[in-house]
C-alpha cells in the first residue's frame, strides 16, 4: 500500500508542553481520521507535514520522500485550517483563483478550477459575494474549496465542522465523503468529535497527550459485541419477566432490555418470549463498540490493550 504521509519518531514540544512525543504512524490513500481531544497534538502533526513547523526530532515525510520541503507540500497537499482566516473583502471566486495560482496553476486554469470547486461545495451562486458576508457554514465551505482548488494528492482538514449546527455539520461531512469518492483525493480529517470520524473515515489514528494510542480501520473499533439490545414499543416489563422464567436475566432501561453474553440460542429464546409475553418489538440487535470506549480507562483489574 502506498504511504502518503509518514511520521517517524516525531517529537515536538512547546517549552514544557509535550505536543508530540516520538510518535510513529502512516497515512495511506483513502479517508483517515486523526482523533483526539483538544491539545492531543493533531494540529501540530498537520503543521509538521505542511512544513509550517519544524520537529524537535524525528521526521514528517510526504509521499515517502524524506524531508520533502514546504514547496513540495504546498503544490501537492491541500490544507483547511481550523480558525477563520479568510479575506472578508474578497469574493470567493477571486480568492480561490488566487490560491490556485499560488499553487502553480495558470490564470485561466485557476479560474476554471475555482468555479468548479465553488460549484462542488454549493457556493456557485454566491461566488461573487464578499466572503465577509457569508455565514459560518459558507465560510467553512470556502475553506474546503481552497484546500481542493489545486487538485492535491491529499488534503488535511483541521476540525472542518467547527462552529456548525447539526445540519451544517452533516452537510460538511457529506461534502467530505463526496470529495473522496468523486475526485479520488485522499483526506486526513482531524477532529475531537468521534461521530465525525465514525461517519466519514475508513481508518483512524487516535492521539492522546502527544502519544499514539491506537490505529486501525474504523470498522475494527465498531465491531459487534455479545450484548443484545432489545428495544420495545411496549411490554418491556412483561418480556423481562418472561425471559427470567426462561433463565435469561436482563437489565431494564426504560423500554429497552439488555442481555449480556447472548448466544445464538438466546436469540431464539428472545423471539419466543416476545410472542409469549405479547410485547411489541421495535428493534433487536447486538450492541456495537464505540470509539468513545478508547478514552474510557479500564475498570480495576482489567488489562488495557
Amino acid at each position: 500500500m502506498t504511504v502518503l504521509l509518514s511520521a517517524q519518531n516525531l517529537k515536538k514540544h512547546y517549552g514544557s508542553v509535550r505536543a508530540l512525543d516520538r510518535v510513529t504512524f502512516d497515512i495511506e490513500p483513502g479517508v483517515t481520521g486523526l482523533l483526539g481531544a483538544n491539545g492531543a497534538g493533531k494540529s501540530t502533526a498537520l503543521k509538521l507535514f505542511l512544513g509550517l513547523l519544524q520537529p524537535d526530532s524525528g521526521r514528517a515525510d510526504f509521499l515517502a520522500i524524506p524531508g520533502a520541503g514546504p514547496i513540495d507540500a504546498r503544490q501537492r497537499i491541500g490544507y483547511m485550517p481550523e480558525h477563520d482566516c479568510l479575506p472578508g473583502a474578497l469574493p470567493a471566486a477571486e480568492f480561490l483563483t488566487h490560491m490556485a495560482e499560488v499553487s502553480g496553476l495558470p490564470r485561466v486554469a485557476a479560474r476554471v478550477r475555482a468555479t468548479d470547486m465553488l460549484r462542488h461545495v454549493g457556493l456557485f451562486e454566491e461566488r461573487y459575494r464578499a466572503i465577509g458576508t457569508y455565514s459560518t457554514g459558507m465560510k467553512q465551505r470556502v475553506k474546503l474549496a481552497q484546500a481542493l482548488v489545486h487538485d492535491p494528492v491529499v488534503v488535511l482538514l483541521d476540525e472542518p465542522t467547527a462552529g456548525l449546527d447539526p445540519g451544517g455539520r452533516q452537510d460538511m461531512l457529506d461534502l467530505i465523503r463526496s470529495t473522496g469518492r468523486d475526485f479520488g483525493i485522499s483526506i486526513v480529517l482531524s477532529s475531537h468529535l468521534m461521530g465525525d470520524i465514525e461517519r466519514t473515515c475508513e481508518r483512524v489514528i487516535v492521539l492522546d497527550a502527544g502519544l499514539v494510542m491506537r490505529t486501525g480501520p474504523v470498522a475494527g473499533f465498531l465491531e459487534e459485541t455479545e450484548t443484545l439490545i432489545i428495544e420495545l414499543a411496549e411490554g418491556a416489563a412483561a418480556l423481562a419477566t418472561t425471559l427470567a422464567g426462561r433463565g435469561l436475566a436482563t437489565r431494564v432501561d426504560g423500554r429497552t432490555l439488555i442481555l449480556e453474553d447472548a448466544t445464538g440460542a438466546d436469540y431464539d429464546t428472545v423471539r419466543d418470549a416476545v410472542v409469549e409475553s405479547g410485547a411489541l418489538l421495535y428493534r433487536l440487535a447486538p450492541e456495537r463498540h464505540s470509539l468513545t470506549e478508547i478514552f474510557v480507562p479500564p475498570a480495576d483489574g482489567e488489562a488495557s490493550e
